[in-house]
């Protein structure tokens, strides 16, 4: 391991005093994800805003989940080493070596080369433990068992999809295992990953919390579905665009495989709330591409909200992009009808008199 100079020092911030905050009863699961340098944590506890203590991430650098009798600055101190070119291991080491009380701390770090370390203090309450795998980490503490763990890790490695979708999988197998003996509270979903034109998602590119609820993994998977549908399909066409430009066809044609895979996957479900479906439809409409789905999500939408002017426009606009320029007049239409005063629809419906 290099060793512990003044510039690591200035690293671990030696000089300040460290404050704990108890997040027991908790597992999470950190991970990397080769093919699109995405790093994620997710996290559930029977305690309130566990998202604001035990998850870290910053693209390109690693992911940390700091538990237990958390200590908190092991996440952006932890990022600190690791952006420093430190791996996970030695990360590790120096943290504890620098901690007051180790015996009490549950850690979980992957570096962004895959390099995954893993520690359970002895003094964790029981049951308590971790196991790692490549670019994998997951621990828990007061868990109905060992079988919690290994529940998450199977959910991780084999389910599809993106890496978000795998990690909310691995919480629900946790808790579908016995999960916290104490119970739950609270969740949270954080994902990074690396853009040079949208630097924003080296450090939220998924970032859900849910604070306090009777079943909060639940919730979170209800809340990512709608961030799936909108900001997180934005996200995918965006990539797709930056792959397009330079050329890599393969990873293009992944990013839009991954739009498919929502809008069937949100089709298939038997109750969806009209403005996700209105998103789905609309992003991807104006993108040209899945129109034959996006035209059953945009007709679901109106079905729900029959008298909102947006949902019709967006029906109008997939129906002009089929090529239904007689079906997207009468839609646009009745848009107008409820918001006469719009200029854009009046310009929508110009435009689609002109073609």
């Amino acid at each position: 391991m290099r060793g512990r100079g003044p510039r690591c020092a200035r690293l671990l911030g030696l000089s300040t005093v460290l404050l704990a905050q108890v997040a027991d009863a908790t597992f999470s699961i950190v991970a990397y994800d080769e093919e699109t340098q995405e790093l994620g944590v997710a996290v559930q506890s029977r305690a309130f805003s566990v998202g604001a203590g035990v998850p870290w991430a910053e693209a390109g650098v690693g992911a940390i989940a700091t538990q237990a009798t958390t200590n908190e600055s092991f996440g952006p101190r932890g990022l600190a080493l690791l952006r420093a070119g430190y791996a996970a291991p030695e990360v590790l080491q120096m943290l504890l070596h620098t901690d007051s009380r180790p015996e009490n701390r549950q850690v979980g770090i992957v570096d962004a080369r895959g390099g995954a370390v893993a520690h359970t203090g002895n003094a964790c309450s029981a049951w308590a433990g971790d196991t790692t795998a490549v670019g994998l980490s997951v621990q828990g503490n007061i868990l109905a068992g060992p079988e919690v763990l290994t529940s998450m890790l199977r959910a991780f490695t084999q389910t599809p999809g993106e890496l978000s979708e795998r990690l909310l999988a691995a919480l629900h197998a946790a808790q579908a295992a016995g999960g916290d003996r104490r119970g739950q509270q609270s969740a949270a979903l954080l994902v990074v990953r690396p853009s040079a034109a949208y630097p924003e998602y080296r450090w939220r590119y998924v970032d859900l919390r849910v604070e306090d609820h009777p079943t909060p993994i639940d919730e979170l998977g209800r809340i990512f579905r709608i961030h799936q549908a909108s900001d997180l399909l934005r996200a995918h066409l965006r990539y797709a665009a930056h792959y397009d430009s330079l050329g890599q066809e393969e990873a293009a044609r992944r990013e839009r495989r991954r739009i498919g895979e929502t809008l069937r996957s949100t089709l298939a479900r038997d109750h969806v709330e009209a403005s996700t479906l209105n998103a789905l439809a609309w992003f991807c409409a104006t993108s040209d591409i899945y129109l034959e789905e996006s035209l059953e999500a945009a007709e679901r939408a109106v079905g729900l909200e029959p008298e909102n002017s947006g949902i019709l426009d967006t029906l109008a606009e997939v129906l002009f992009r089929l090529g239904r320029t007689e079906d997207a007049l009468r839609t646009i239409d009745r848009a107008i009808a409820l918001d006469p005063d719009d200029a854009y629809l009046q310009q929508q419906r110009a435009r689609f008199e002109a073609r």
